[in-house]
């Protein structure tokens, strides 16, 4: 069996969690939840948004592990109330360092630069993560099918929801939703990034999207770049994004986010 990109960033995580919780103990991470900002509500502001346009949930992002380093000159409060004054209704912002070049604190960073709600972009696997999450003033998480079990979706999903945060659950293909349609959440992301191989195609999420529950929020991650992909997506029932890399490699973050939601279609 060959060993995925996938495979080695849940390897890594593992043991990051592990020494995560030997340094910060639960109890510790649990009273900085407490005290974190109250949480802003995520999903209902896409819903918000793509009622009469287009919800975007824009990432602050340095790095991939295909793309290398994105961005050079990389500030997460000012990337943050860029994309705010450009029209975002979200924000995601990667902690991930090894594959990223992510850091916890850029989370807070970016969202107390904004009025945004954030979601924490990372790979979760523990509650103990969930609740550091909301440390970090998080007000959703990203739960992806393709590296986590019913069971450990079920839970970290409870825990979210016991945190008051709200939850992107993150799939790419026919199985992962189905079994992503057994969870509560109904703020469904369609990555059209195979996590495995990490080519992509728009093809994913056109279809995925058909005969979706009308309760299902659908998000259609990665790809995207142009007033035209978003028309696009939208015409199969996709009026919110998540989008990042395309937005990062501008000059001016703001005007070209601007321009990507300037003419949605109706």
């Amino acid at each position: 069996m060959t060993d995925t990109i996938l495979d080695r960033i849940k390897a890594y995580k593992l043991t990051e969690i592990a020494s995560d919780k030997a340094t910060m103990p639960l109890s510790l991470i649990e009273e900085a939840a407490k005290n974190a900002d109250p949480v802003r509500p995520f999903a209902e502001a896409l819903r918000r948004a793509q009622s009469t346009g287009y919800g975007l949930i824009a990432e602050v992002k340095k790095a991939s592990p295909s793309k290398g380093l994105i961005r050079i000159d990389f500030d997460p409060a000012t990337l943050a109330a860029a994309y705010e004054r450009g029209g975002a209704t979200c924000l995601s912002v990667l902690t991930d360092m090894p594959s990223f070049k992510g850091a916890k604190p850029y989370l807070t960073q970016a969202r107390k630069a904004t009025r945004l709600p954030a979601l924490r972009k990372d790979f979760m696997y523990d509650p103990y993560q969930v609740i550091e999450a909301r440390s970090l003033h998080a007000d959703c998480i990203l739960l992806i099918m393709a590296t986590l079990s019913d069971e450990q979706a079920a839970e970290l999903e409870a825990c979210a929801t016991e945190w008051g945060m709200d939850v992107l659950v993150e799939v790419h293909d026919r199985e992962e939703l189905d079994r992503a349609l057994t969870l509560k959440s109904r703020m469904i992301g369609v990555n059209n990034r195979n996590l495995k191989t990490f080519e992509t195609s728009l093809d994913v999420t056109k279809e995925l999207a058909e005969g979706l529950p009308e309760d299902i929020l659908l998000v259609s991650e990665s790809g995207l770049s142009t007033p035209a992909d978003l028309a696009e997506m939208a015409r199969f029932g996709a009026r919110s994004f998540l989008i990042g890399e395309s937005l990062m490699r501008q000059d001016n973050v703001e005007a070209a986010t601007a321009q990507l939601l300037a003419d949605p279609v109706a």
